[in-house]
């Protein structure tokens, strides 16, 4: 008789999409919750959760941020059997823009990153901790599915990290690399890491998809 090695999977669910009249950085800023549309995204996302797109999930983490815990609670209302648990490993990044016109950094081409005065997050930072995260869910929860409800840059990075991508300020965090046609994760996607083994360096299989209407699409911030 063989023995096979349960496969773990960690769904990073980004946020639905935030209520920003005055288009701003949000960054950690309080306040910023989900719009209508929003909602609507992840009422979607859940449902297609629920409908067995993917394994149903074992467990939820979540980032501190109103915006992701909301999004967590709509999902949780498909999986009421489970709690939400807040790490910050996956909250949002630390910012220099925070609360800045979003034209300011569109004008950089979202490059919140060079430049910029001493004392705020990397992008090697944010990766750092998010590869922290995915080896803390595959040593609690192997063989399990977990979903992380986090933010756009911390999905991109962590997911670059994992890939064994080089990560830096010089370099793009785009996932159309690994043929995705997002460049980057919209607001309520889903993108999962297939692991197969436990070898702490296995690259996972990588599988995304964002489950709602099109209609349902509009650019974000992260």
């Amino acid at each position: 008789m063989t023995n096979t090695i349960p496969i773990t999977q960690i769904t990073f669910v980004r946020h639905g999409d935030v209520h920003n009249p005055e288009n701003l950085v949000y960054g950690r800023l309080p306040g910023f919750r989900l719009s209508e549309i929003g909602r609507q995204q992840v009422a979607q996302t859940a449902q297609a959760l629920a409908n067995g797109s993917l394994p149903a999930p074992d467990a939820i983490f979540a980032s501190p941020q109103p915006r992701a815990q909301e999004s967590a609670q709509l999902i949780q209302v498909r999986f009421p059997e489970l709690e939400i648990v807040t790490d910050h490993l996956i909250d949002e990044i630390d910012v220099y823009f925070e609360g800045h016109p979003a034209e300011e950094v569109a004008e950089r081409g979202w490059d919140l990153y060079t430049d910029v005065e001493p004392g705020y997050e990397t992008p090697t930072d944010i990766a750092a901790r998010g590869a922290r995260f995915v080896a803390n869910v595959r040593e609690t929860h192997a063989g399990q599915h977990v979903l992380a409800v986090t933010h756009g840059d911390v999905i991109a990075f962590t997911i670059l990290k994992v890939m064994q991508e080089q990560v830096g300020i010089a370099f793009k965090r785009t996932l159309d690399r690994f043929g995705i046609d997002d460049v980057y994760p919209a607001t309520a996607s889903l993108t999962t890491l297939i692991y197969r083994t436990p070898r702490p360096n296995e690259i996972p299989d990588l599988v995304y998809t964002r489950p709602y209407d099109e209609d349902l699409v509009r650019p974000s911030l992260s």
